[in-house]
């Protein structure tokens, strides 16, 4: 569906969002929560659109040990079958009396060619087996130097490390009401500086009978400020100037409202500007609710405690 009520003439429209405007080829969410474009492309070949690099700089701690594992093991399983095809006869120093015991000593060997450890006790004889430790020696020193840049560049790189609440509310804000949602940094010692936010909201509307999305910048309470040190309320006051003015829950169903945010600052520790996104669809947007405060005075009135289980905590209001 698409809204029919009149867009607040005085709202600021946003046209350099890089969506387009034609909802029929559309499918859910322009962002994802984790702050993904919800985009998948098609047309051309998988391994020119597929990125290794990206792939394993993003994927999940325990996903990225897997497929190192993985390939640790595949890799000396795949040059154990060639040493076995090439002979027992091109080794000395095996002891082994059964077919396992031998084809153990040989994994073992080749996990320690690729690990250039060489223990010492089997070494190659044969021509073809020299030559194949030869090429694996020299793969296993490329391999974990690719390695080594891997987990350097998941290490260190930029990350603004924050976490939003679950949903932005609808509530009283001041004299009228305002939308708003809040975010936090969860590591310690990352406090982010001259941190700027920018929220965009996207819908659609008709237009001449037409279905199509716009995109409205929503001006903020306060869009900078010089720290996060603890949580950030950021609001945007439903009034005059609101695209969101006398909007019910309704209403941005038929809509299909969808809030976009931007956050970027600096973080001293990468010495780096860093960014994060996440987006709010109308599901994500509560009526009637306002934000309990996450933060309390420790027990001996020393410090600031920011409890950050708190963060989707809210009430309702009357």
């Amino acid at each position: 569906m698409s809204l029919l009520k009149r867009i607040n003439p005085f709202s600021k429209q946003n046209d350099e969002t890089g969506f387009g405007t034609n909802p029929n080829g559309y499918g859910g969410r322009f962002i994802n929560r984790d702050g993904t474009f919800n985009i998948r492309r098609e047309g051309r070949p998988f391994w020119d659109r597929f990125s290794v690099y990206h792939t394993l700089l993003n994927l999940p701690a325990w996903k990225f040990t897997c497929v190192i594992l993985l390939f640790y093991f595949s890799i000396n399983l795949l040059y154990t079958g060639i040493y076995w095809m090439l002979g027992v006869d091109q080794f000395q120093g095996i002891i082994g009396q059964t077919p396992w015991m031998r084809l153990k000593e040989i994994f073992f060997f080749s996990t320690e060619t690729f690990t250039t450890v060489g223990y010492g006790r089997v070494n190659p004889i044969g021509d073809g087996a020299n030559m194949v430790a030869a090429i694996e020696a020299m793969s296993g020193f490329l391999s974990f130097a690719v390695a080594t840049g891997l987990m350097y560049g998941r290490f260190s790189r930029p990350r603004a490390h924050l976490v939003f609440s679950d949903n932005a509310l609808i509530g009283p804000y001041k004299d009228m009401t305002g939308l708003m949602f809040r975010f936090a940094s969860y590591k310690d010692n990352h406090t982010l500086t001259n941190v700027d936010v920018t929220v965009t909201i996207g819908l659609q509307v008709m237009e001449n009978g037409t279905p199509v999305y716009k995109f409205y910048s929503l001006p903020l309470e306060r869009g900078k400020i010089e720290s996060l040190s603890m949580n950030w309320t950021v609001v945007h006051p439903i009034d005059e100037n609101s695209p969101l003015l006398g909007f019910t829950a309704e209403d941005m169903r038929n809509a299909d409202v969808e809030i976009y945010v931007l956050v970027k600052g600096f973080n001293d520790v990468y010495a780096n500007t860093v960014l994060q996104r996440t987006s709010y669809t109308y599901e994500e947007i509560q009526f009637n609710r306002k934000f309990i405060p996450m933060y309390r005075e420790s027990e001996n009135g020393r410090t600031t405690i920011l409890e950050l289980h708190m963060l989707n905590k809210s009430r309702e209001t009357n």
